[in-house]
């Protein structure tokens, strides 16, 4: 029986006349969220069956051990399966489970994924290198709801990687967190032309927030562009402000059109100093800038400890290469990176080790 004072907008308390629209309306939604957690139950079952489809064929191929023999088993196996239950258990995908199974021989740590993410992404997933690797992709699959295709786009523009470059910037008395940024920036999705100038980036930022953000990193929310500060007698002005959620902290941002220069240092930390007397609320962290270079002299910054004044520094590329200059680009300043690394032996042990996290893509079709 309905009750009028939770269903007032269903049912008129007057004339006692139900309102079939709103009715249907909620009905519906019922529905929809029945459905929608039924679907990523299933997801959860299937994602599960196959790890422990895997684990199982592994063990009695002893993880590995009879190699071409196994492959004879495996291809067996496969024909039989897919007579019985379908193409799901073709000889590439048996593959994969036992892939999966190996990776992940711990139950515990595949269950609270397998709730969120579908086998789709696992697929996308399994060629990642490194556990650390994988489990940044998936937590951030996760974290944004991605689907297979933008989890597959974040992984071929090595979101990862260049967090771990931006990480390698930063000390032990580091500011500025880490996993907070990345290094470089992929700005393409701005689709700035030739010779623009620093108002038509930040124009074309604006223009399209949501994606910049997506490339910026997850939590951040835009405050204001174009930030007046006042200082005695005279205002600076800050091109982007954004807070972010998870950091509990506001976030400057500045954009340079040219080369990383030494007195930009001292142009953030005034910002910042501003932002601390006078926007700075109860709860909150201090604020920490970023300044976003056409190009950066990575040793330069390091010279300069920027991190220790709260301010990153990270290039931002507004074209993206071809994907092997790409990914050549991306190798050679990871190695830079570990080489800095390597000369500072104080950092804390998360952030000293070998920066070799490239993804290998093949037999990576859609499913």
């Amino acid at each position: 029986m309905l009750k009028k004072s939770k269903n007032k907008e269903i049912v008129s308390q007057n004339t006692n006349i139900i309102n079939e629209s709103a009715l249907f309306e909620k009905v519906s939604a019922i529905i929809e969220n029945r459905k929608y957690r039924a679907q990523i139950a299933a997801n959860s079952e299937v994602t599960l069956m196959f790890w422990e489809v895997g684990k199982y064929i592994n063990s009695v191929l002893l993880g590995g051990e009879r190699a071409e023999y196994g492959k004879k088993i495996v291809a067996t196996l496969s024909a039989q399966l897919i007579v019985k239950y379908g193409k799901s258990f073709e000889v590439k995908n048996l593959r994969r489970m036992i892939q999966f199974a190996v990776r992940f021989n711990d139950i515990e740590i595949v269950v609270p994924l397998a709730r969120q993410l579908t086998w789709s992404h696992f697929i996308a997933l399994l060629p990642l290198k490194t556990d650390e690797a994988f489990m940044y992709y998936a937590n951030d699959a996760v974290s944004r709801r991605l689907g297979k295709r933008e989890l597959r786009r974040q992984i071929s523009r090595k979101a990862f990687e260049r967090r771990e470059i931006a990480n390698s910037a930063l000390t032990e008395q580091s500011s500025v967190p880490f996993n907070a940024f990345k290094d470089p920036f992929l700005l393409d999705i701005l689709d700035l032309k030739d010779n623009y100038l620093e108002a038509d980036l930040e124009k074309a930022i604006l223009a399209d927030i949501q994606k910049f953000i997506l490339e910026f990193g997850h939590g951040f929310a835009f405050v204001e562009s174009q930030k007046r500060m006042n200082v005695g007698d005279e205002d600076v002005i800050l091109d982007l402000l954004f807070y972010n959620r998870i950091l509990k902290r506001l976030v400057a941002v500045e954009l340079k059109l040219g080369n990383f220069k030494a007195m930009y240092k001292g142009q953030m930390e005034l910002y910042l100093a501003w932002l601390e007397e006078y926007e700075r609320k109860d709860g909150e962290e201090a604020p920490i800038g970023i300044i976003l270079c056409a190009s950066a002299n990575r040793k330069k910054v390091e010279m300069l400890k920027m991190d220790r004044a709260g301010i990153a520094v990270a290039e931002y590329w507004t074209e993206l290469p071809p994907k092997a200059v790409f990914e050549q680009k991306i190798k050679e300043i990871m190695e830079e990176a570990q080489e800095r690394l390597e000369r500072r032996k104080s950092l804390p042990n998360g952030v000293q080790k070998q920066l070799d996290y490239f993804y290998d893509e093949k037999d990576d079709d859609d499913e």
